[in-house]
């Protein structure tokens, strides 16, 4: 992404360039950007120690898995599909982890069948595995107690999170483990996700190394993802430089101790996929209260809802004019509902930017997790194409939904 003339321009293509070829609104993504944020993670870790398993509900786009497939990556799904999408996608079945929660057995048995490693979450669900597939593999996920995350939605530990077997109930863990002769291989764990500092990162791994010296089994321990990317001005980037050593060590200490060559995974979502994305949207509407200037866009929360959701930031330009006078306007969405407002940050709702005009263009800077994967059909709005951009070339790789695609699933619809 770069600013020439004063307007956006990604991978070298003018935005307005890509927005008469394909439509607006418009999710964009970088392939240069993924590529070189896989490479970086990578490259604080020595070789053959770290497996990375992108957590694809961030994105599940094939088109970027396959990118993703072709730097080395592994594979994070949660639901039967993803795991399907995946195989489809080129990732063989050893590179798969399918984290389970409150999974029915049927999704479970799906990934045995084809090969594909299960992590459990609940000695209810390591039962009903143990029952099924008695003398087998599998993984365990560990909550151990702590959490953290940007915001309380996105918390997955501590005492009121529902992820995972609290760490208090290891023994009864290696009790079902012993009761249905099953090789606990590897302990998994999760604090949360938005996270920018080492602190809680490292505390949640020592924790669960703590956990895993329990389990004589072990072929792998992961310790999840939650890596946050600087959405704020205000936000510095989380230094994976520093704190990939520090795993490293800490992991390295622990394999000497266990006495095995174990291999330690993470699980990166926004971290290779956040920056990687923009939407493009058109300026449809200005409207003026006592209080607000109210900029009003051709998309919504249908395709962009964290700012509803978490109340998150995401840097706002005019690609179109992107310096100029600048004034406080509130950016709203045309879904109908009073909460679609892409400019909200936790409480404010105002954001400065170079005074739009009907027809110029806003992009929503890293949008490309959790954007598109997060998107409906509200209001019977179609989802936006998805577009790839290299070296100064695009291609469609999601083409635009249409009235058709909405309304197929209705049976008795003519």
């Amino acid at each position: 992404m770069k600013i020439t003339d004063n307007t956006l321009f990604l991978e070298d293509i003018p935005v307005e360039t890509l927005m008469q070829e394909y439509g607006s609104p418009l999710y964009v993504y970088e392939e240069s950007v993924l590529r070189s944020q896989f490479r970086q993670l990578s490259s604080g870790f020595p070789e053959g120690l770290l497996e990375i398993h992108y957590a694809m509900k961030a994105n599940s786009n094939p088109s970027l898995l396959k990118i993703l497939c072709e730097e080395g990556s592994s594979i994070d799904a949660v639901s039967e599909f993803e795991v399907r999408l995946a195989l489809e996608s080129g990732f063989k079945p050893q590179q798969i982890i399918f984290t389970g929660n409150n999974n029915s057995l049927a999704e479970i048995e799906f990934c045995v069948e084809n090969d594909v490693p299960v992590n459990l979450g609940s000695l209810a669900s390591l039962e009903k595995y143990g029952e099924r597939y008695p003398h087998t593999k599998v993984s365990v996920r560990i909550n151990p107690g702590i959490g953290a995350g940007h915001h309380a939605h996105c918390i997955t530990g501590g005492p009121d999170s529902k992820f995972g077997i609290y760490h208090d109930q290891i023994d009864s863990v290696l009790a079902l483990a012993n009761k249905y002769s099953l090789s606990l291989n590897g302990v998994h764990s999760h604090i949360g996700t938005g996270i920018f500092s080492a602190e809680p990162m490292l505390e949640a791994m020592e924790m669960i190394l703590a956990v895993a010296e329990k389990f004589p089994d072990l072929e792998f321990v992961d310790f999840g993802g939650g890596f946050g990317i600087p959405y704020r001005p205000e936000q510095q980037a989380l230094d994976m430089m520093d704190l990939s050593q520090k795993m490293t060590r800490y992991f390295t200490e622990f394999r000497q101790n266990y006495g095995r060559g174990l291999t330690m995974k993470i699980e990166p979502g926004k971290l290779l996929l956040g920056p990687v994305g923009i939407l493009l949207t058109t300026v449809t509407n200005i409207s003026d209260t006592p209080k607000h200037r109210f900029v009003g866009v051709d998309s919504g929360f249908n395709h962009l809802v964290r700012p509803t959701m978490y109340g998150s930031y995401h840097k706002i330009l005019n690609a179109s004019r992107n310096s100029g006078v600048e004034e406080d306007v509130v950016v709203v969405g045309y879904i109908c509902e009073s909460g679609d407002i892409f400019s909200r940050t936790d409480e404010k709702i105002k954001r400065r930017l170079t005074s739009p005009k009907i027809g110029e263009r806003l992009a929503f800077l890293d949008a490309g997790a959790y954007g598109i994967s997060m998107s409906s059909q509200y209001n019977l709005r179609p989802r936006p194409a998805e577009v790839l951009v290299h070296n100064g070339q695009s291609r469609l790789i999601r083409r635009a939904e249409t009235f058709e695609d909405l309304t197929q699933c209705f049976v008795d619809f003519d």
